[in-house]
C-alpha cells in the first residue's frame, strides 16, 4: 500500500515520541519503580512498532518490538530497572535517531540490522525476565479474561442486514473465512477518522471487509466514539488480520474470532442485483462470486470538508488540540507578503506628510488605519512563526548523562524558561552553539568530584540554562558552578601563542582576555579530547550568534562558576528602529539596542587615553563619531550633539547622529554579496519614498 502521503507525519510523531522516550528514560533512570513512567515508556515504544509496521520499516519495527516486549516484563512486574538496561535502551534510542535520519534524507531507514543491540535486549529478557516461569494459573486466568474480551466484542451486537449475511455465506463456501472484528483507538487520539483509514487500508491486502459498524460514511465524518466494528472474508488467518490492525499507532486493543457461516433468507438472493455502491467487488478475493464491501473511509479529512477538530467543535465535544504543522517555506512567504505591505504603507505615509489638504488628513486616517492593520497582521504572523525554545534544549539533559558517564563526573543539568518563543529562523540555528558551550562547561568548567570534595562544593556539578525575554529580546544564560576561568592562564596562553603583544596584555583588563576566547584557534585546554578542547568552538559559537543579530558574552570568577549570556533578536525580519541622517545619508538603528537620547554639549566630552567619553548617569562611556566609523564628510561645527546611547549587556556607548527623524517599523534586507565584508552593517531597508537606507549592527560598536 501507498503510504508516502503519510511520511510528514510520520517522521513529525517519531521525534516526538523520541523525545518523550528520552525524557522519560532520564526520568526512570533516577526512579526505577516509577510506575507512570514505565507506562509511558511502553505506550511510546508500541505507539513507534505501530507506525514502523505501517509505514513498512521492518528493522525500526522489530527493534520497538523488542523494547516493546522488555517493557512489558517490567510492567507486570517479572522484571525490575537497572543502569544496564537503562543503558541498552539509550543505544536503542540511538539507533532509531539512526534509522529517522535516513528516513528523512531517502525515506528509507536503512541496511543497519542493529544486531548487537537486539541481541543485548533479548539477553535481558532471558536472563532477567520471568517469562517462562509464569504459573499456570496466570495463563489460565489470560486465556478467561481473553475469553471474556472477545465475548464482549462490539460485533457481537451487530445485526447484519439479509444480503450482507448472503455474501458472507457464499464467501464461507468457497472456502473463505468470516471473521469479526472490533478495534478500539486511543481516547487521546485526535484524528480518529484517520486511523480508521488506516485500518481499512491495512485489511485491504488481506480481505475485503462486507460490513462496518458504526458506517463506513459515520466513521469517515467521525461520527463515533473509540471503537468500531468490522466483519471480515478473508483468506488469510485471524492473526494476520489481527496483527496488521494491531500495528497501526495509537490502536489501544484489536479483538475478533472467526465466526461461523451467517444463516440468511431466501429473499436475500434476490438482492444481488442492488450492488451499485459496491466499492471493490469481492471477486478479486474469491475470483467467483462478487459480494458486496463496506466503503473504505477517506483519510484524514471528514465527508462534511470538515477538519475533525471543526467536527468536535461542532458536535460540542471538546477540542483537545488546536495546533497544525506548517512549512516554514510557506510562513516566510506570508512573511514577505508582510514585508511588502508595510513598505507600502510607509510610502503612503511618506506622501500623505507632504500634503496639506483636507484631502491630506482624510489620507492620513487611511494611513492610520492602514498602519493599524498591518500591525496586528505582523504581530500575528510573528506569533505563528514563534517556537518554544524547547524544542531545541529538550536533547541536553541526555546529553549531560551521557558527558557525566564519558567525563566520569557527577553532574546536573537544570533549565528554566523552557516556554520562551524565538522565531523559528533563530531557533533552527542556535541548537549547536547551545549544545557546545554546555559541553565547555561539562568539560572545562566543572571540577573532578575529589577537587569539589576538597573545595567544599556538593560532589554533583550543576549546570543552569535560563532563558528569559528581556524586551525585543531573548536571553539565554549558561552556567555552572566549576572551577570557572583562569584568566591568569588565558594571558600566559595569548602571550605564548603571539594573540596579543606584552603592550597590548598591560593595557588589557578582565573583560578584554575573556574575549580572547572568542579568538579562532584559541583554547586554554591543556589536552585535546573528544568532548572539547580543539580550539575551533567558541570562535564558530559567536559567528553563529552574531549571524542572527545576537550577542555573546561571558562572566567568570576563579573556583565559583563561569556564566555565559546569549541574548537573541526575538525576530530577524521586521522590527522596530530608530531612523537618523549622517551627512546625506539615512540610517537605521535598531529600537531595541537603544537606552536613550541625550543632548550632549561639547565642552561636556572628557578624554581618556586619547578617546572622547562623556559622563552619563555617574558612568563613563565612550563616544562614537558615526561619521568617522563611516567615513562621511562633516563640513560644519555644532557647540551641542545629538547622542544616541546604546547598550549590550553590561557595555554601554553614545553614538554622534547628525538629525533624528523618527521611530519606524522597517522590513530587513539581505545585503547579499554587495556589502558582506562590512561587519558595520547588518542590511538595509527600503523606505516610504523609495531610498534605501542601510542597518548598523551596534554589536560589531561595543
Amino acid at each position: 500500500m501507498d503510504v508516502s502521503q503519510y511520511l510528514e507525519i510520520f517522521i513529525d510523531e517519531t521525534k516526538e515520541h523520541l523525545e518523550n522516550l528520552n525524557n522519560q528514560l532520564l526520568i526512570l533512570e533516577k526512579e526505577p519503580e516509577n510506575k507512570d513512567t514505565i507506562d509511558e515508556i511502553f505506550r511510546a515504544a508500541h505507539s513507534l512498532k505501530g507506525m514502523a509496521g505501517t509505514m513498512g520499516y521492518k528493522r525500526m519495527q522489530r527493534l520497538t518490538h523488542d523494547m516493546e516486549n522488555v517493557f512489558m516484563e517490567v510492567r507486570e512486574g517479572r522484571m525490575k530497572v537497572n543502569p544496564n538496561l537503562v543503558d541498552i535502551v539509550f543505544q536503542c534510542l540511538d539507533a532509531l535517531e539512526e534509522y529517522l535520519s535516513c528516513i528523512m534524507e531517502t525515506s528509507d531507514e536503512g541496511t543497519n540490522e542493529n544486531e548487537p543491540i537486539i541481541a543485548r535486549l533479548k539477553d535481558v529478557l532471558v536472563k532477567e525476565g520471568n517469562k517462562t516461569n509464569e504459573p499456570a494459573e496466570a495463563k489460565q486466568g489470560q486465556k478467561e479474561t481473553e475469553k471474556e474480551k472477545t465475548e464482549n466484542a462490539g460485533y457481537h451486537d451487530v445485526v447484519l442486514t439479509d444480503f450482507e449475511r448472503h455474501a458472507a455465506n457464499e464467501a464461507v463456501k468457497m472456502g473463505m473465512r468470516y471473521y469479526g472484528v472490533t478495534v478500539k483507538i486511543e481516547e487521546s487520539c485526535i484524528l480518529k477518522s484517520a486511523r480508521a483509514f488506516l485500518v481499512f487500508k491495512n485489511i485491504e491486502p488481506l480481505g475485503e471487509v462486507i460490513r462496518s459498524e458504526p458506517s463506513a460514511q459515520d466513521i469517515e465524518d467521525e461520527k463515533f466514539e473509540n471503537e468500531f466494528s468490522l466483519f471480515i472474508i478473508s483468506r488469510d488467518s485471524l492473526e494476520k488480520i489481527l496483527e496488521a490492525v494491531g500495528n497501526i499507532s495509537e490502536i489501544k486493543s484489536v479483538e475478533g474470532e472467526e465466526l461461523p457461516a451467517p444463516e440468511y433468507t431466501e429473499e436475500a438472493k434476490t438482492t444481488e442485483a442492488v450492488v451499485e455502491n459496491i466499492e471493490k467487488p469481492v471477486q478479486e478475493v474469491v475470483k467467483e462470486e462478487p459480494v458486496v464491501a463496506a466503503k473504505k473511509p477517506v483519510a484524514p479529512t471528514t465527508g462534511t470538508g470538515q477538519t475533525p477538530a471543526q467536527h468536535q467543535q461542532s458536535s460540542g465535544k471538546p477540542v483537545v488540540n488546536r495546533s497544525v504543522r506548517v512549512d516554514i517555506e510557506k510562513l516566510d512567504v506570508l512573511m514577505n507578503l508582510v514585508s511588502e505591505l508595510i513598505t507600502a504603507k510607509n510610502g503612503i505615509v511618506s506622501v500623505s506628510e507632504s500634503e496639506k489638504s483636507e484631502t491630506a488628513q482624510s489620507i492620513r486616517e487611511q494611513v492610520e488605519y492602514l498602519e493599524s492593520i498591518t500591525t496586528n497582521l505582523h504581530e500575528s504572523v510573528m506569533k505563528v512563526r514563534m517556537v518554544p525554545i524547547e524544542s531545541v534544549v529538550s536533547r541536553f539533559p541526555r546529553m549531560i548523562r551521557d558527558l557525566s558517564k564519558k567525563l566520569n563526573k557527577k553532574m546536573e543539568l537544570y533549565m528554566s524558561g523552557e516556554d520562551t518563543e524565538l522565531d523559528r529562523t533563530v531557533i533552527d540555528e542556535i541548537g549547536d552553539p547551545l549544545m557546545h558551550i554546555l559541553r565547555n562547561s561539562a568539560d572545562h568548567g566543572l571540577e573532578s568530584a575529589e577537587i569539589r570534595k576538597e573545595r567544599g562544593k556538593p560532589e554533583v556539578g550543576s549546570i543552569f540554562l535560563d532563558a528569559y525575554q528581556d524586551g525585543n529580546n531573548v536571553v539565554i544564560e549558561v552556567r555552572d558552578d566549576g572551577n570557572g576561568i583562569d584568566i591568569e592562564q588565558v594571558r600566559r596562553k595569548a602571550l605564548e601563542k603571539g594573540t596579543i603583544t606584552p603592550e597590548q596584555a598591560n593595557n588589557m583588563d578582565d573583560k578584554a582576555f575573556l574575549d580572547l576566547l572568542f579568538r579562532p584557534s584559541f583554547s586554554t585546554s591543556e589536552k585535546v579530547t573528544e568532548v572539547s578542547g580543539r580550539g575551533v568552538g567558541l570562535d564558530v559559537v559567536k559567528t553563529k550568534i552574531e549571524g542572527l543579530g545576537g550577542d555573546i558574552e561571558v562572566k567568570t570568577e576563579l573556583t565559583v562558576g563561569t556564566t555565559f549570556v546569549i541574548r537573541l533578536p526575538l525576530t530577524l525580519a521586521i522590527i522596530q528602529a530608530l531612523m537618523v541622517i549622517l551627512g546625506d545619508e539615512k540610517y537605521a538603528i535598531p529600537l531595541n539596542t537603544i537606552q536613550t537620547i541625550e543632548d550632549i554639549s561639547v565642552g561636556d566630552i572628557k578624554y581618556i587615553r586619547g578617546k572622547e567619553v562623556i559622563s552619563f548617569r555617574e558612568n563613563v562611556i565612550p563616544l562614537i563619531r558615526l561619521s568617522d566609523v563611516l567615513d562621511i564628510e562633516q563640513t560644519e561645527k555644532v557647540e551641542n550633539l545629538i547622542v544616541v546611547i546604546i547598550q549590550k549587556g553590561d557595555k554601554k556607548a553614545g553614538l554622534v547622529v547628525d538629525e533624528l527623524i523618527g521611530q519606524q517599523e522597517i522590513v530587513i534586507k539581505t545585503l547579499g554579496k554587495y556589502l558582506n565584508n562590512n561587519k558595520l552593517l547588518s542590511g538595509a531597508t527600503i523606505l516610504g519614498d523609495g531610498e534605501v537606507a542601510l542597518i548598523l549592527d551596534v554589536n560589531t560598536l561595543l
